[in-house]
């Protein structure tokens, strides 16, 4: 027997913690063998496609593209490339950001290849990349890269948030999170960085790519792309192949 299960991954949850909850909310699978279809970091939210019974048809699922919403933190950067981060450059906001959107998105959708985040799970020389990132060594590899396909990309809104709002949201999330991400001291840079009066800015875009693209490298690029700082805000998968939410 072969079921697909369409799970919603809470924030702050780990894949496998979501599939322990669905456990103990439906008992009957609770020996079941399950395993998911496409991790979700922990700042990440929504579709998780779970196969349970038979997984042997596991690798096909893991080709299927995919659709996200989300949104990017302009002016700032992490080493994480979203908030569950140390804070690494601290930038302007982008000037005529409505001007240059056009381009921006265009640019964004003609790249063709991604390298791997530092904090990410591909393995170089048999240790995850974000082991060596821990140790303070990720400058000692060469950090892979894979193809990626962007089939559309679309701009929803741009809005100004005070600083004191997405200070108390970004705490309310690493607060989420369970196990050793760093908490403590990521929640202490975030404190000593957003304590003004001033706005913030975040643009939130939609997006379908191929299997493997990492949103969050995508918002970091971004960045770069505008001469500034960015990350991932906030990220919601909403379609895996012909699943959605």
């Amino acid at each position: 027997m072969q079921l697909v299960l369409k799970l919603y991954k809470n924030l702050g949850e780990t894949p496998l913690e979501c599939i322990e909850r669905f456990r103990k909310e439906k008992p009957v699978y609770e020996k079941v063998n399950m395993t998911y279809l496409g991790r979700l970091d922990p700042m990440a939210e929504g579709l998780l496609l779970v196969l349970a019974g038979d997984t042997k048809d596991k690798d096909e699922f893991l080709k299927l593209d995919k659709t996200y919403e989300f949104e990017v933190l302009w002016g700032f950067s992490t080493d994480t490339y979203d908030v569950l981060g140390l804070i690494t450059n601290v930038g302007q906001m982008p000037e005529k950001l409505d001007i240059k959107m056009e381009r921006l998105l265009k640019d964004i959708k003609d790249k063709k290849t991604q390298s791997y985040p530092p904090y990410s799970s591909r393995t170089v020389g048999g240790k995850a990349l974000h082991a060596w990132a821990r140790e303070g060594r990720i400058d000692e590899i060469e950090i892979p890269k894979r193809d990626i396909k962007i089939f559309h990309i679309e701009h929803i809104r741009t809005r100004l948030i005070p600083q004191k709002e997405i200070l108390a949201e970004i705490l309310k999330k690493v607060n989420l999170v369970r196990g050793d991400f760093r908490q403590e001291s990521i929640k202490k840079n975030w404190q000593k960085v957003l304590n003004k009066k001033e706005m913030c800015l975040i643009s939130k875009f939609k997006i379908d790519v191929s299997s493997g693209t990492y949103i969050r490298s995508l918002a970091h690029e971004m960045g770069k792309k505008l001469g500034t700082s960015a990350l991932a805000y906030s990220i919601k998968r909403t379609r895996v192949g012909e699943y959605k939410l």
